[in-house]
């Protein structure tokens, strides 16, 4: 695909986005919102949540140093941090940062050797 090619895409790709989120509030503009929609609006987001945290584990080596320690750190202080503040930015950077920290510093194969 060329540069040339590249804007025409995005913008199309914007277009449909934006209408796909704005088509519920239109559909149900003038209608009651069914109930099943609301059980989807109330617990999906936690359940997506739970979802991309097992998704993350999945793949640690809980024998093998260090453990799954890293992530099981990040977890804590991203939870820690929304339950205190109450900032999902906030909690969601500072846990990336910490985790990519642990990581990338080699600090855990000091503990761990």
């Amino acid at each position: 695909m060329t540069s040339e090619n590249l804007l025409p895409v995005i913008l199309i790709a914007a277009t449909i986005t934006a209408f796909t989120r704005a088509l519920p509030f239109l559909f149900f503009r003038e209608r009651k919102q069914p109930q099943f929609l609301k059980v989807i609006e109330r617990d999906f987001p936690p359940m997506i949540m739970v979802l991309l945290v097992i998704y993350c584990l999945k793949d640690i080596t809980w024998e093998i140093a260090p453990y799954g320690l890293p992530e099981i750190l990040c977890i804590l202080i991203v939870a820690i941090l929304h339950i205190w503040k109450g900032n999902a930015l906030l909690s969601i950077f500072t846990g990336t940062i910490t985790y990519m920290y642990l990581i990338q510093s080699g600090i855990l194969a000091g503990i761990f050797p």
